[in-house]
């Protein structure tokens, strides 16, 4: 047990996935998994374990923002002995080429965050997802026929920022899209020699001012997760 995780530590596979919403979290346990069991509510940060076609899995909210995912991330990773993190999320577009609902695989991650400087002295702006995951992540989007965009995004820690801000993060460093998470978590495993990956699906864009709903962000993103749930096979 952690300040934050009160499952016990056979409670938690090795293999995490992470929406940020805890709601998103319950709907992929209840959808998905096989007999899935609640091991974690504090702070009604929800995580599941359960089983995919035989395979053990949970998962567990990482909540808003790279603090917020900083903590779980790491608590999981260090205490709990947990070897891989997908996390499954959400993000805006920053081009008209991604339409809503479009899944993107991170290959890496930029951010000004000092998350990883202040955590460890790290003062890398670009962090990369473990590579052997997101072949198997590519592998099962194709054994799927799900189309998948593999891309940088930036990773922030401001949600309310300037609007035209986006255009120079497309520019200069190539981000087609934005998160909040990916960042903290590229850094947690690559201090505990673990690893992590991130699928996104595009949930508004800020080209196109289109936009999803909360209540289709919780229910409607599948097919990532099917991709994820495919991949730990």
């Amino acid at each position: 047990m952690t300040p934050h995780i009160e499952a016990k530590k056979e409670d938690i596979a090795k293999v995490v996935l992470m929406p940020g919403d805890p709601l998103r979290a319950k709907m992929i346990a209840e959808t998905f998994l096989e007999n899935p069991r609640l091991v974690n509510q504090v702070r009604n940060i929800y995580a599941y374990t359960g089983t995919y076609k035989g395979k053990e899995v949970t998962v567990m909210a990482s909540g808003m923002g790279m603090p917020s995912m900083g903590i779980y991330s790491y608590e999981l990773f260090k205490f709990y002995d947990v070897d891989s993190i997908i996390r499954v999320g959400s993000a805006g577009a920053y081009t008209k080429d991604l339409n809503l609902y479009d899944v993107i695989l991170v290959n890496a991650s930029y951010s000004d965050s000092s998350y990883a400087k202040v955590q460890s002295g790290n003062e890398d702006v670009i962090l990369h997802a473990s590579s052997n995951l997101n072949f198997y992540l590519q592998d099962a989007a194709n054994n799927l026929n799900i189309p998948l965009t593999i891309a940088n995004i930036y990773s922030t820690d401001v949600f309310y920022k300037k609007e035209d801000n986006y255009k120079e993060l497309y520019n200069k460093y190539g981000c087609l899209a934005v998160d909040m998470e990916s960042f903290a978590l590229f850094q947690n495993a690559n201090l505990l020699n673990k690893k992590a990956a991130c699928l996104l699906t595009i949930s508004d864009n800020l080209e196109t001012k289109e936009e999803t709903t909360s209540l289709e962000r919780q229910n409607s993103f599948k097919k990532m997760i099917e991709i994820a749930l495919e991949s730990i096979l």
